[in-house]
C-alpha cells in the first residue's frame, strides 16, 4: 500500500515519526512517503495524495494549516485517512469530519503497533 505520513513541522518528526516507520516491519510491507525524509523542500503532496497515494497517516497531535490543507485534499480525492496522536494531546474535534478512525500512543512501540492494527483491518 501506498502511504503518505502528513504531520505538522512544530517537533522532531525525524526522529519521533520517521525513524519508528522506518525501522518497524511495516516499511517492508508498505510503500511509506515520508515528505521531508530528505529535503526540507515542499513536496508535491496535492499530486501525489490525488494521482498514487492509497492512504495518509496524519500525525495531528500539533495543529498545522498544512496539515489541515493535505487532510482536505485526501478527503476530496477519497484517501481514506488515520489520525494519530499523542496521549494527551487535545485533538481538534473537526476530524472526525474526514476520519473514523484515530490511534493514541504513547511510546513508538504503541505507535507502530496501532499502525499495523489499522491496516489490518483495512
Amino acid at each position: 500500500m501506498k502511504i503518505y505520513v502528513a504531520h505538522s513541522r512544530s517537533f522532531d518528526f525525524k526522529k519521533e515519526l520517521y525513524e519508528p516507520i522506518r525501522q518497524s516491519s511495516l516499511n517492508g510491507e508498505h510503500t511509506f512517503v515520508l515528505p521531508h525524509e530528505t529535503s526540507d523542500e515542499p513536496f508535491n503532496s496535492k499530486d501525489y495524495l490525488k494521482n498514487e497515494a492509497e492512504l495518509l497517516i496524519a500525525e495531528v497531535s500539533e495543529p498545522a494549516t498544512g496539515l489541515g490543507i493535505e487532510l482536505g485534499w485526501a478527503d476530496t480525492y477519497g484517501v481514506p485517512i488515520v489520525c494519530i496522536f499523542k496521549k494527551g494531546s487535545k485533538v481538534s474535534g473537526s476530524l472526525k469530519v474526514v476520519s473514523k478512525n484515530f490511534v493514541e500512543y504513547s511510546n513508538n512501540k504503541e505507535l507502530i503497533f496501532g499502525i499495523e492494527q489499522i491496516l489490518n483491518q483495512m
